[in-house]
């Protein structure tokens, strides 16, 4: 590789000041160029470099320039890389540019070179990446500030053939506003954004060649506030949701993904340092927000977290990030825990859009990764942006889904903690009027013994909730339907789910999942189903389902859905029709819960299994709550199509709400899964049950009677016809609707009958 000559890393500056877009290192610290002694950057260093390529053996060296030249000194042979150590080094290099000593060590193992040597061959080709990057950088600086330039004497030349007249104060043109043509107008509006343009560039320019590319403009502009930037100047009033038959404070909200709209392409090049300069912003009011307490945050006897103060956020942070959205309400919690995952792994999820997703899926119906702005330091996420679409749901059919456009951020703080904050861009491009946004949200990441971690999360977004049916009202203004609690509830029964999967040993009693795979696949496969039945109950925006029909607001409303399967391994072939209600019921969730995933009473209600009793054969435990659980349910029946079929069920609790979902699953679709088998190649169609708590303990539930009772969402996904483009029917509508209702018929004559 040749010789590089550059200046030492001491003298130039950090990557991230050539225009704060790097994707490569983070946006808090400067890279370190080597992470051994460099090779000397001055153009007097050929001399040092030759000797020490001619020590090492590097395949960097001069050419023979001494020939012809008498000397007596014996020279030393020079020993050129091989191409296939070249090719090795370099292979290893895309792998894993900063080796450790024992990686180095293995390598020049490999490939018959000396320990210095490869050192010195990854020092010299990270140098020589870095300063491509940078004459990059550079070049693209000087094209954009070029541009710009021609902008503003362009619209300058236009606008100084409008008028002759002279201001006395700073001797340009005088011109009244009123007697401007409207496109003139446009032009002095524009005009004024170029020079706001032109000053943050030269800014950020000056920063990497050390002046100002263009002088200070002489109409006294200041630099705008870097809490202005990415938030244009005011918020459109939210348009409410017109009802279809919520005469009782609902509204029907139309299946329309309104952010998706605006979101054309990447994040462009100007778009850039607004999103860095807000992030960086909304970092810093996170990371107060999560380190005060009273007075704002007060605790919450009802619910058992922290709410805020919004007189005492408004004082505190007096601008904040962005206008407040009028007409809209503020949810905004606090909660902390410890749950049982490396801070570090944990970090990496969340800055990983599917992993994340994933993690939460529960919450999360859809998210997508629009930009990777920057991708954080070496080996570690510290000062990775990201700009993410996201969607999150409840599992009912009366609360409509959010849809959200944010930044995040992650920053490894000087106290070893992590911090992951969101913040809301749905302002950065013209759009419609959102419905939700975020302001600065996120957990803060402290590592904990034992390989766990203390997460302290705060959920802060500002809301239409126009749409949210009556009786789901105070369940999600009491922040336990989207807020810090429930997510935090989330990822401490998800990483409970991960430890059970990996639970060794194996009991002995267990005879139908005897290996650690078979209990990986047979979780997996639950997860999957668990995912399918959240996207069949909430309507997200971004599934298959076609909305037939939308209840009209009373207890036995139920929203009928459609979608055609064609080529889905994990769906049935055909025509599926999903059906989804939700109604109270003046009995606590633990006693709904307890009695649907109870196999002894599911007679009672499950139409379906024809009155044959169910027995469990299998059953991984999720963590130490009594019924977080997936169990394998055998059908004893006299019906000859229940011979070879089992149910796949999973039950999970927690204070925020508990779900009984379940599948038939075909006896030897479940024997290939149990022996090694692929789960995402079973066919399932889940239905099941969401329990939510009516509201805060102690506060006011549904119907304005004190909370205790249950928001019970009953959901069904049948198959009607095998052929995927059938037309429907009514009486398949009309079938699966009897179907739901004698369901809820039965568990309401079931449990209205228990004794309170």
């Amino acid at each position: 590789m040749p010789a590089i000559h550059s200046r030492p890393a001491s003298s130039m500056p950090p990557l991230v000041e050539n225009d704060g877009t790097n994707t490569g290192v983070p946006l808090d610290q400067p890279s370190n160029m080597m992470d051994s002694q460099p090779n000397s950057m001055d153009n007097g260093s050929n001399t040092s470099d030759t000797a020490m390529a001619q020590e090492l053996g590097g395949d960097d060296h001069h050419d023979d320039q001494e020939e012809g030249v008498t000397t007596t000194r014996k020279r030393k042979r020079y020993h050129r890389h091989t191409q296939h150590q070249i090719q090795e080094l370099e292979a290893y290099f895309k792998e894993c540019p900063h080796p450790d000593d024992k990686q180095r060590k293995e390598l020049s193992r490999e490939l018959g070179l000396e320990h210095l040597q490869v050192k010195f061959w990854f020092q010299n080709k990270r140098t020589q990446m870095k300063n491509q990057l940078e004459r990059h950088e550079n070049s693209h600086l000087r094209v954009e500030n070029e541009k710009m330039k021609s902008e503003l004497l362009r619209y300058k030349e236009a606008l100084g053939n409008i008028g002759n007249i002279s201001c006395p104060t700073c001797g340009g043109h005088r011109i009244n506003i009123g007697d401007l043509s409207f496109d003139e107008r446009q032009l002095r509006n524009e005009n004024a954004r170029l020079k706001e343009e032109i000053e943050r560039i030269s800014s950020m320019a000056g920063r990497i060649v050390g002046k100002n590319v263009f002088p200070n403009n002489d109409n006294g502009y200041n630099s705008p506030n870097p809490v202005d930037f990415g938030v244009l100047p005011a918020y459109s009033t939210p348009q409410s949701v017109d009802g279809e038959g919520y005469n009782n404070g609902g509204g029907e909200f139309e299946d329309v993904p309104i952010l998706s709209s605006m979101i054309n392409g990447p994040i462009s090049e100007i778009e850039k340092p607004f999103i860095i300069e807000l992030v960086m912003a909304a970092m810093d009011e996170f990371v107060q927000m999560a380190h005060l307490q009273e007075p704002l945050w007060f605790p919450s006897i009802e619910n058992g977290t922290f709410m805020l103060n919004q007189d005492e956020y408004f004082r505190v942070f007096p601008r904040g990030i962005g206008p407040r959205p009028i007409g809209f309400v503020t949810e905004a919690t606090k909660d902390s825990s410890i749950v049982i995952m490396n801070n570090l792994n944990l970090v990496e999820i969340l800055m990983n859009v599917n992993h994340w997703s994933s993690m939460f899926s529960g919450i999360v119906s859809r998210a997508s990764s629009v930009d990777v702005i920057s991708t954080g330091g070496a080996g570690n996420p510290n000062g990775a942006i990201q700009v993410i679409l996201a969607e999150t749901q409840i599992a009912s059919p009366q609360v409509p889904t959010r849809e959200c456009y944010f930044a995040r951020y992650c920053k490894l703080r000087v106290d070893g903690t992590w911090a992951v904050v969101d913040v809301s861009l749905d302002q950065l491009r013209a759009g419609p009027a959102v419905r939700s946004r975020k302001r600065p949200s996120g957990c803060l990441i402290e590592a904990a013994p034992n390989g766990c971690s203390k997460v302290t999360w705060i959920e802060h977004v500002e809301v239409d909730d126009s749409a949210v049916h009556t009786i789901y009202k105070p369940l999600v203004s009491s922040g336990l339907a989207f807020g810090a609690k429930r997510w935090l509830a989330s990822l401490d029964r998800q990483c409970d789910r991960i430890a059970s999967a990996m639970v060794t040993p194996i009991p002995t009693n267990d005879m139908v999942l005897s290996t650690q795979e078979s209990r990986k696949s047979m979780m997996k496969l639950a997860e999957r189903m668990v995912n399918s039945f959240s996207s069949g109950v909430s309507a997200t925006v971004g599934n298959h389902w076609t909305t037939l029909s939308q209840g009209n607001g009373t207890d036995e409303n139920v929203r009928v859905m459609t979608r055609k399967s064609v080529g889905d391994p994990g769906r049935p072939h055909g025509v599926v029709i999903s059906a989804a209600t939700s109604f109270w019921l003046p009995v606590s969730p633990k006693t709904v819960f307890d009695y649907l995933r109870d196999e002894n009473t599911r007679t009672e209600w499950d139409i379906l299994s024809n009155g044959g009793l169910l027995q469990e054969v299998a059953q991984i435990a999720n963590g130490t709550e009594t019924g977080n659980c997936v169990s394998l349910l055998r059908v004893n029946s006299d019906n000859v199509n229940h011979s070879n079929m089992i149910i796949l069920q999973e039950s999970s609790t927690d204070p925020t709400g508990s779900y009984v979902i379940y599948a038939p699953v075909d006896i030897s679709a479940m024997n290939g899964v149990l022996n090694g088998g692929d789960p995402d190649y079973v066919a399932l169609l889940p239905s099941g049950f969401a329990i939510l708590p009516d509201g805060p303990s102690g506060g006011r539930g549904a119907y304005n009677h004190g909370s205790g009772g249950s928001l019970l969402t009953v959901a069904f996904q049948i198959l009607v016809d095998l052929v995927p483009v059938a037309k429907l029917s009514l009486g398949s509508v009309a079938t699966v609707n009897n179907l739901i209702a004698c369901t809820v018929d039965r568990i309401k004559a079931a449990l209205l009958a228990q004794p309170t």
